[in-house]
């Protein structure tokens, strides 16, 4: 008998039969590599079918993955974090402006410190709006049945395709030197409000109209959040 390396246990199988750790670890190399890759980025249970399934359903598909079918979808955080990672590498590389959040000020402020951290990482900060956006849906659509948690996922879901759109239209001005940005921020919003009136009640009008006061509404929380932030971050330190 041995002992498993990660619980102690006495092992005399494959497996260890209190924490599931096989006996024999595989070597670390290039296809070790590309196997953890592909489990944390879940290609074996289809990102890529993640990806047109929320374009063309992505209510029925967010609503199924809450009621409990989630074997089909990336996971959202996962999700979230990947495409916005996507964003903010093509990004940087490309060098584009979208014309985020920006405030404009003679000295340096913290509203202004925060405001830049904002514009270069415009992928996660979208992480933290989202919160705002999920906060007004829940007021929104408060007898839908759906938790605050639940309509984070919802959200996780369909900003991270709001990411993916973004993306898209960062390489195509990168490369074609042709201002399409001025209408990415646009479609990649009407997306999000299309997904999440179809989430919600894609049969309603008011389902689409809830949804883009939520987001605009969200929008302008997060903003006026950094200006507080900045506010009394600098208040704090003049004194």
């Amino acid at each position: 008998m041995t002992l498993c390396t990660n619980c102690q246990t006495h092992i005399d199988q494959n497996y260890c039969p209190n924490c599931g750790q096989a006996v024999q670890q595989k070597r670390i190399d290039r296809h070790y590599i590309q196997h953890e890759i592909e489990h944390v980025l879940h290609f074996e249970k289809g990102i890529f079918y993640t990806v047109r399934e929320l374009l063309l359903r992505p209510g029925q598909n967010v609503r199924e993955f809450i009621s409990g079918n989630r074997s089909r979808l990336v996971k959202p955080i996962i999700f979230i974090i990947v495409t916005s990672l996507v964003y903010t590498v093509i990004n940087h590389f490309f060098h584009v402006d979208d014309g985020y959040v920006s405030f404009s000020s003679d000295k340096a402020t913290s509203t202004t410190a925060i405001s830049d951290w904002v514009r270069s990482h415009y992928g996660y900060a979208n992480i933290v709006m989202g919160i705002f956006i999920a906060l007004w849906l829940k007021l929104f659509f408060s007898k839908s049945g759906y938790n605050f948690f639940e309509t984070l996922i919802l959200l996780c879901f369909v900003m991270g395709m709001g990411m993916l759109l973004l993306s898209v239209f960062v390489v195509i001005e990168g490369t074609t030197k042709v201002a399409v940005m001025v209408w990415a921020g646009r479609i990649a919003v009407l997306y999000c409000v299309w997904a999440i009136g179809q989430f919600f009640d894609k049969s309603k009008v008011t389902s689409y109209l809830k949804s883009f006061a939520a987001y605009v509404l969200g929008m302008l929380t997060f903003s006026g959040g950094i200006l507080l932030l900045g506010y009394v971050v600098d208040v704090i330190g003049g004194m």
